[in-house]
């Protein structure tokens, strides 16, 4: 485990960094010509990035970024 200190404006910096790069791969899950094992990378990703954001943003936040469930087939 590694540890990071840092001030306001580099944590609201992190959180706005994070945001938009959760969104975009949101945004790209969308596209159907995107192959399948892309897309299965890209959430990996995002749940990466979602662990991440979750040190960082609000609870109200946190709820809107959460990662959807992943349907069974």
């Amino acid at each position: 485990m590694h540890g990071i200190i840092i001030n306001d404006q580099e944590q609201r910096e992190m959180e706005y960094l994070l945001k938009r790069e959760m969104e975009e791969i949101t945004f790209d899950l969308g596209d159907h010509r995107i192959d399948i094992g892309i897309k299965r990378a890209m959430e990996e990703r995002y749940d990466v990035l979602f662990q991440i954001f979750r040190r960082f943003g609000s609870r109200e936040e946190c709820l809107q970024y959460m990662p959807k469930k992943k349907k069974e087939n």
